[in-house]
């Protein structure tokens, strides 16, 4: 079974190849997007993170955690 592409919500996140090779970006900012999951995974609060890389908002790191979770998330049965 195929894991579905994950839609990233275009006004928290962008992707230029001449930066980075194309890894998709916080809008705004040179910080990845893997950054977040890195941190997270290393024990890292959401608030540390949003204090460690000036530019990256608050409601742009929810809304990747929030897409992330739709994308992977098992449908209830009814």
């Amino acid at each position: 079974m195929q894991t579905p592409p994950i839609e990233l919500p275009s006004s928290a996140v962008w992707c230029d190849p001449d930066r980075l090779g194309g890894k998709p970006c916080f809008r705004g900012t040179r910080v990845p997007v893997d950054a977040l999951f890195g941190n997270l995974e290393a024990g890292v609060s959401l608030d540390e993170f949003l204090d460690a890389f000036e530019g990256v908002t608050r409601e742009q790191a929810t809304g990747v955690l929030d897409a992330t979770h739709a994308a992977v998330a098992v449908p209830e049965s009814v």
